[in-house]
């Protein structure tokens, strides 16, 4: 009798002791995951690398995200900035990113284009009207679906569009102000040298010729080109309007680039870090923006100066125009998103 007594109080003193194993054990997992979901401990080291240089205003607008993130962050997320491609250089930054070697950078529909062809229609001649256009278009309901489509797609996350800048028609006096596209025929412009640049050139309805850079003071001092296309701060940087008399504000090229960060990452990094993280990005962009859009307004003024007429042309006839050209040519369009391509236009009216 009295071994069946002791049998049964050794049993219920393990069973006993089981349940408080058993609930120790679910305590610990539920504390482990709510410390994993929180992120709130973990530190992010962040290096951004680009292959613009010190004075560039986005390069400029690097410090300002950096400065941003860390102070919102109180240094859980920490910025090491690579300029002038000490890091890695603009051909490999992509792969470097895509492969989780890297973690931030510059991209844009130009270099994501070879790995999305859709994306190939944000770099064509005039599919924005002027800068307002280009980022209400990209730092919009627009741009959302594009960076989702990249991050599903390739694995990285562009966080906004910065503007880098308008290109223009620069051009010497052949006896008429460029204000159509029928003022374009007989002008020879020089373009760079690839097939999508010569394009550009051809449907804005010039004869396109490439002829590299440093060659492109003396063949506009000798008549060898017309016109050349570039932002207006390289006007006069290079010296372009010691040789030239016109600009016309064609407007065809409005240029931007998209700081770009590691899809893991940014999962990683968690919501809160990552609504701190979009705020600091749009400061850095207005930062970027204006600085640029002060350095071209400046830009006019000093070539007004030196003697160089600024034209207005019809911007409208313009793009009507080159759109028809590419929508013409499968091989630049076919593989556009057409319903997207009208949401853009219906944007810019």
């Amino acid at each position: 009798m009295l071994k069946t007594k002791s049998l049964f109080l050794s049993l219920a003193l393990l069973l006993s002791f089981s349940t408080v194993l058993i609930g120790c054990s679910g305590e610990s997992t539920s504390g482990s995951a709510d410390s994993d979901n929180g992120n709130k401990d973990k530190t992010f080291e962040l290096n951004f690398s680009t292959a613009s240089v010190p004075n560039d205003a986005h390069t400029e607008g690097l410090n300002v995200l950096k400065e941003s993130i860390e102070e919102k962050t109180d240094g859980q997320v920490k910025v090491n900035i690579h300029h002038s491609g000490s890091l890695y250089t603009q051909e490999n930054e992509v792969d470097a990113l895509m492969r989780g070697n890297l973690e931030m950078a510059y991209t844009g529909a130009e270099w994501l284009a070879e790995e999305i062809p859709s994306l190939s229609m944000f770099t064509s001649a005039y599919l924005y009207k002027d800068y307002d256009h280009m980022t209400s278009v990209l730092n919009g309901e627009i741009g959302e679906e594009v960076f989702d489509q990249v991050a599903e797609e390739l694995g990285i996350r562009p966080l906004g569009a910065f503007y880098l800048g308008t290109r223009q028609l620069n051009y010497r006096d052949t006896g008429k102000e460029i204000r159509t596209p029928e003022d374009m025929k007989g002008i020879t412009l020089r373009m760079p040298g690839s097939p999508s640049w010569l394009f550009v050139g051809e449907a804005m309805g010039a004869n396109a010729t490439p002829v590299d850079f440093s060659e492109l003071y003396m063949a506009l001092k000798t008549g060898t080109v017309d016109a050349q296309d570039n932002p207006l701060p390289t006007v006069k940087n290079a010296s372009f309007y010691e040789v030239t008399d016109y600009v016309s504000l064609t407007n065809h090229i409005i240029a931007s680039v998209w700081p770009t960060i590691n899809e893991e990452v940014w999962v990683e990094m968690g919501e809160e870090l990552q609504g701190k993280m979009m705020e600091a990005v749009e400061e850095a962009r207005k930062h970027v923006d204006q600085t640029n859009l002060t350095a071209e307004k400046e830009v006019i003024d000093f070539l007004e100066g030196e003697g160089l007429e600024i034209i207005e042309p019809d911007v409208q006839a313009f793009r009507d125009h080159v759109q028809q050209q590419y929508l013409d040519n499968k091989e630049m369009s076919s593989t556009w998103d057409m319903e997207m391509f009208n949401r853009i236009n219906e944007k810019g009216e």
